[in-house]
This record gives structure tokens, C-alpha cells and sequence, in this order.
């Protein structure tokens, strides 16, 4: 089982360095594609990525911009995610020299009813057909192929926690709790603005400096999940998946794991997990 989970993350991972690259445009992208193409689209609280595979699931684009369309998981200027999404799908026509047709979106878990509906309606009103709404930690499952795991997405304004037994997902729940909160927290060490905060965190090279100062909110989120995991008997040899753009720290899974006493796993490049999922969705 361990090795099949191993072989499956590193091929998520190859599928992870290949988004990171089109989106640095460190590699070119093939236009002209003529076969048939799947879109992920990924509203999150900084910002909006797009991704496109193939039918091998390999991805041929990715783009994102930064945005504030999002709080707390749900969508709070429609008309601002509407021109990203549409500036994003334009960009992806243009380079691939082909029309997208299709697109599939996700939510938090626990955001479903009106704020699916939203999602679905901003992908609709760029003239793209919704092939499937997913929730967020679910999409990550479909990419790294989890049987039997724990998927933690942790995004800038909430964290969803997700069970999956024998390729079934058991429970799920998110909470108001994530990147913000670790922007606030630098914001009020330094006396510094929230956009300041923001760029501070961001910097790797103060990553270490950075990571001691949000400590107390990993941490906070170790409880939160710990309490869900103790609830649900999770056994502790069920690993975690440390998914979401707020996990970008290299001491993060290593706090998350010594406070719930199990394996975490973190993939290369992990803001762009949920929306490479996304993508896959059910189609893997």
C-alpha cells in the first residue's frame, strides 16, 4: 500500500513541477492541441488559477492571477471573478490556439447550495459549460489518487479537512481558519500593513523567520484536525495530505505531523494541487 501511495505522489508531483513551470513560462506550451482538453478552474481567497490538461491528464497550461474575489471560502464579488476567470480563459485560447468548451470548478468543503450555484454561474457567465463541481479537498484527492487518507487543504481563508476510506470519502469539514490568519499574525509582529504582511510571508528567503512567527496558527490547525481525526477514530496509519497555497512552508508538515502523531505528506508546488484536481475531477 505504502508504495503504491509513494509512486502515486511522485507522479502527482511530476504533474505539479509541469504546472509550476507553465506558469513561470519555463517551458513551452504545444498549440494548435486539437485533442480533447479539460479546465480546471480554482475561485480561491488570493487568488484565481486555471488549469487545462490533456486526455493523459497532463497539463499543456496554467495561468493564475491574484484576487480578493473570495472570503472565507465563499464568493463575495461575482463580477470580479467573472473578468479574471474570463482574462484567464482568453489567455489559455490564445496560447493553446483552441477554444475551450468545458469546465469544472470547486468549493470549500460544507459551502454547498447557494455559493455551488455562484461557482457554477461564474464559469457559465465566461461561456464555459460546468462539467462537475467538486468539493476543493476532494478535487486534491483525484489527483494524488488517495484509497486511504487524510486531505488538509489549507487556503488564505479557510481549512477543509477531508477523510477518504477505501476510495470513499467519509467525512468532510472546513473551517474559518488559514492563510489570512497567518497574515494577520505577521502583520501585528511587524506593525505592518495586511499587503505587506502578505508579501512578507510569501518571501522564501525569511521563510524560516516567517514560519516561527505563524507557528501558533499551524498549530492551531493541528488541534482543530486532531479533534476531527480523535471524533472519527481515525486509525494512525492513515497519512495526512498537506494540500493549499497557505502550506508553502518546509516546517509545516513536520509541526502538523509531531502534534497528530501520523505521516503527513506534502506535494511539490501545493497551491496548485486543488486546481490540477480540479481538472482531473472524476475523469481520472
Amino acid at each position: 500500500m505504502k508504495v503504491n501511495m509513494l509512486q502515486n505522489l511522485a507522479r502527482a508531483n511530476s504533474k505539479l513541477d509541469r504546472v509550476n513551470e507553465l506558469v513561470n513560462q519555463s517551458i513551452k506550451v504545444t498549440k494548435g492541441i486539437t485533442e480533447k482538453l479539460r479546465v480546471g478552474i480554482d475561485l480561491g481567497t488570493s487568488s484565481i488559477v486555471l488549469v487545462v490538461i490533456n486526455e493523459e491528464n497532463e497539463p499543456v497550461f496554467s495561468a493564475y492571477e491574484e484576487a480578493s474575489v473570495v472570503k472565507d471560502g465563499l464568493v463575495v464579488d461575482f463580477m470580479g471573478a467573472i473578468s479574471i476567470t474570463r482574462k484567464l480563459k482568453l489567455q489559455a485560447e490564445s496560447e493553446l490556439q483552441t477554444n475551450l468548451d468545458k469546465a469544472a470548478g470547486a468549493i470549500p468543503p460544507g459551502t454547498e447550495g447557494n455559493n455551488k450555484k455562484i461557482v457554477s454561474n461564474v464559469i457559465e457567465a465566461v461561456d464555459l459549460e460546468v462539467s462537475e463541481i467538486l468539493d476543493e479537498p476532494v478535487a486534491a484527492a483525484f489527483l494524488l489518487n488517495i484509497s486511504d487518507g487524510i486531505v488538509v487543504d489549507v487556503g488564505g481563508g479557510t481549512t477543509g479537512i477531508t477523510i477518504i476510506r477505501n476510495n470513499k470519502v467519509v467525512f468532510s469539514a472546513d473551517q474559518a481558519t488559514g492563510g489570512d490568519q497567518m497574515t494577520l499574525v505577521i502583520a501585528g509582529f511587524y506593525d505592518l500593513e495586511i499587503k505587506e504582511a502578505e508579501k512578507v510571508k510569501r518571501m522564501n528567503a525569511r521563510q524560516d523567520e516567517v514560519f516561527r512567527i505563524i507557528r501558533p496558527v499551524v498549530e492551531k490547525i493541528a488541534s482543530i484536525i486532531e479533534e476531527y481525526l480523535n471524533d472519527m477514530d481515525v486509525p494512525k496509519n492513515i497519512p495526512v495530505f498537506l494540500v493549499g497555497g497557505a502550506t508553502c512552508f518546509l516546517n509545516f508538515p513536520t509541526v502538523l505531523g509531531k502534534i497528530l502523531d501520523r505521516k503527513v505528506y506534502q506535494p511539490h508546488n501545493p497551491r496548485f494541487v486543488t486546481p490540477l484536481g480540479i481538472a482531473i475531477g472524476k475523469g481520472s
